[in-house]
């Protein structure tokens, strides 16, 4: 018996249809099988009990099932000699398995041995959202979910391989002919089919995974640095007046704009407590004194944070908690109090700011109460980004951390709208899942955890290209969730109008020729050449002059029918990040980018020169104009550099894996913009990068 229930198996492959009756898996397997130009599986269980219902009267009976598995093993062992690559089985042992355990609270063991074991490189699972047909035999509109789910539950905890197919006949279609390809060109490729299911459920193109297994083998090309961008040679300088007066045109324009300030904030403190952390887990409290351990580590950041500790903003807190916990904790010495606090700080049971994000973390002390770097945003956004007695300010989180943000705005909103008189609107989004990219080996064959499952990352921050791209305003500013100051805020807005407003004008110039360019002469063109080479920093290609006069314009056009960023640069005083520079693209032409130290070849010692002449650091201080010169939007996706990003290294559960970032934001992500670079006070950034930063003067009442 079981011999007959053997499955034969060859390369052609089995896509099998899985679901109830009356789900369009008949219809479905037929036009699949003509897509594809090649046979399909009925159900031989229809003709059989159609038969046997002629020939005696009777209905199906457990007895039939067995006879009825039979069959069907058999017509699809036949049909593989007439298959072409692809055989598609309207059903298969595991429906029938299904039907025997629904219908007759009971499966022959054979049966279920058989249905088990018998391999599709496929299954779709036909959802119930089409209107049930009777077929005069099987199945009823009774209890349709219920049966759906003892189908699904089938295919999970026998591990098979499965998507599910919903919607109308046309577009089930149309998904199952692109989910085959796509899955054809996976085994090509060499991934398995829980592989694909894997990504396919991920959302990741096909095409990204492919990219990215070939930028592991290949490498990414290194940035090629022609000098560092600097003063009066990339970078713009303005006298405080001048500043002034662009802060006031952006202020007569604002008006008529959509204004919004987009925050990068989905990362959490983890960093801002690495040193603590270390402490935690090497310090012996019972054998070693604090000072110690400092002196044996040279850990200059932890006596950094104890002798400050007082000063910053959760410290009462912490205190007060320690006090409430430790009837005795005046009494104790001071290592014990300081290890302790740090504990407290750290513990999930407690305080947890390690795990939580920075922007819900006690950042400013005031009198009268504690800021977090959001209310610090909150109050920053409407002194700037108000337009019409209206601000909006949009965070990109991970989405478990929303509901900790909606609590802080939800506190302080009220107030913050009272005193400034602006209404201010806050808004979402998550890093997109389809934006992550699949790590490899140190071999470059896909990374798999202990589970035999592909392990996808998080893309970077370049992946929020894609948040920022779905935003509608006309200037958006940029800035980081830690970059914010307890003083002179007035001060930080003024550069920030400022900044927009030298986007305003150089966005009306630009607007202005393109809307008359169509009609230019050789000579009307001149004035256009020269602001796009002396105001947009473009370098042309040798041959421009011979180019006609039609393909003259076209050139200009491309160059200044792009979105613009204006990028406050500050003095570089040794901080980590990328900065300024002009970078030669392979044709040779030269460009305003911002550049990471990674991306550069740090084995050339020419490279490293100019790297080091670097007089400007990058500081994530950026307005955006993303709409042309017709005000619609432009798709910011066009415009990066999808031959730039990041390999880097990782550890995972002691285990070495490389993994891809996508172009960084402000980097490759933003590479084909129209890019001003423009000095602005050293004030202006005050990042947070770790807890100790929160000492500084820019974090300290005054």
């Amino acid at each position: 018996m079981e011999e007959n229930l053997k499955q034969q198996q060859t390369n052609i492959i089995k896509i099998a249809l899985f679901g109830p009756e009356s789900t369009g898996k008949t219809t479905l397997s037929k036009e699949l099988a003509q897509h594809f130009d090649t046979v399909w599986i009925p159900e031989f269980a229809r003709d059989y009990l159609q038969e046997k219902l002629d020939k005696t009267g009777e209905i199906c009976v457990l007895e039939d099932l067995l006879p009825i598995a039979i069959g069907q093993t058999k017509l699809e062992n036949e049909s593989l000699a007439l298959a072409n690559n692809y055989l598609f089985c309207d059903t298969n042992l595991l429906v029938t398995k299904v039907f025997s355990e629904i219908y007759y609270n009971h499966c022959d063991p054979i049966l279920d041995k058989a249905a088990r074991k018998h391999k599709y490189d496929l299954f779709f699972l036909t959802n119930i959202d089409v209107p049930w047909e009777d077929d005069g035999l099987r199945d009823s509109p009774e209890n349709r979910q219920v049966i759906f789910d003892t189908f699904k539950t089938a295919l999970e905890t026998n591990n098979k391989p499965y998507i599910l197919l919903s919607g109308d006949k046309k577009s089930r279609l149309k998904q199952a002919i692109s989910i085959i390809n796509d899955f054809t060109a996976t085994q090509k490729m060499g991934f398995s089919s829980q592989d694909f299911v894997q990504i396919y459920q991920h959302g990741i193109p096909l095409e990204n995974i492919k990219n990215q297994l070939q930028i592991f083998k290949t490498g990414i090309a290194k940035t090629i640095l022609e000098k560092p961008a600097i003063l009066n040679d990339g970078i713009l300088h303005f006298s405080e007046e001048e500043f002034r007066e662009k802060a006031l045109f952006f202020d007569t324009k604002k008006e008529n704009l959509k204004l919004k300030k987009f925050v990068p904030a989905s990362g959490a403190a983890s960093r801002m407590f690495k040193f603590l952390s270390t402490f935690l887990n090497e310090f012996d409290l019972e054998n070693e004194s604090i000072n110690a351990y400092i002196n044996r580590k040279k850990d200059s950041e932890l006596s950094i944070f104890i002798v400050g500790m007082e000063k910053f903003p959760f410290f009462e807190a912490i205190y007060t908690k320690l006090r409430e916990n430790f009837t005795d904790f005046n009494t104790w010495e001071r290592d014990r109090k300081n290890y302790y606090f740090i504990k407290l700080l750290l513990s999930s049971d407690y305080f947890d700011f390690i795990n939580k994000p920075k922007g819900v973390l006690p950042f400013h002390k005031y009198k009268t109460h504690i800021a977090t770097a959001i209310e610090e945003h909150l109050h920053e956004c409407a002194y700037y980004s108000i337009s019409k007695g209206n601000s909006h300010l949009h965070f990109t989180v991970s989405e478990s951390h929303q509901g900790q943000f909606e609590s802080i705005i939800e506190t302080v909103k009220n107030q913050f709208e009272n005193e400034s008189k602006v209404k201010i609107t806050t808004t979402y989004s998550y890093q997109d899942k389809t934006t992550d990219t699949i790590a490899v080996d140190l071999k470059n064959n896909p990374y798999r955890d202990e589970n035999n499952q592909l392990i996808f990352r998080p893309g970077g921050h370049g992946a929020l290209i894609e948040n920022l791209n779905r935003l509608e305003a006309d200037i958006i500013f940029i800035k980081n969730i830690d970059n914010v100051i307890q003083n002179h805020i007035e001060i930080i807005a003024l550069y920030k109008k400022a900044l927009a407003g030298i986007l305003l004008e150089l966005q009306q110039q630009i607007f202005k020729y393109l809307d008359e360019i169509g009609n230019s002469t050789e000579q009307t063109l001149l004035p256009i050449i020269t602001f796009v080479k002396n105001k947009l920093n473009a370098e042309f290609v040798e041959d421009f002059s011979k180019y006609t006069l039609e393909n003259k314009i076209n050139f200009l056009i491309n160059i200044l029918n792009r979105p613009i960023r204006v990028c406050g640069m500050v003095k570089n005083e040794g901080e980590p990040g990328g900065g300024p520079f002009w970078v030669l693209n392979l044709k040779g032409i030269s460009s305003l980018q911002i550049v990471e130290t990674s991306q550069v070849d740090l084995t050339n010692s020419n490279q490293c020169r100019i790297l080091g002449m670097a007089t400007h650091f990058n500081p994530v201080d950026i307005v955006c104009g993303i709409k042309n010169h017709k005000g619609v939007k432009f798709n910011l996706i066009d415009f990066v550099d999808k031959n730039s990003g990041f390999v880097v290294e990782k550890n995972k559960n002691g285990n070495h894996l490389k993994g891809y970032e996508l172009p960084g934001l402000w980097n490759g992500a933003m590479a084909s913009w129209t890019t001003i670079f423009v000095e602005v006070p050293l004030l202006t950034f005050n990042p947070v990068k770790t807890v100790n930063d929160l000492l500084k003067p820019a974090h300290q009442p005054q």
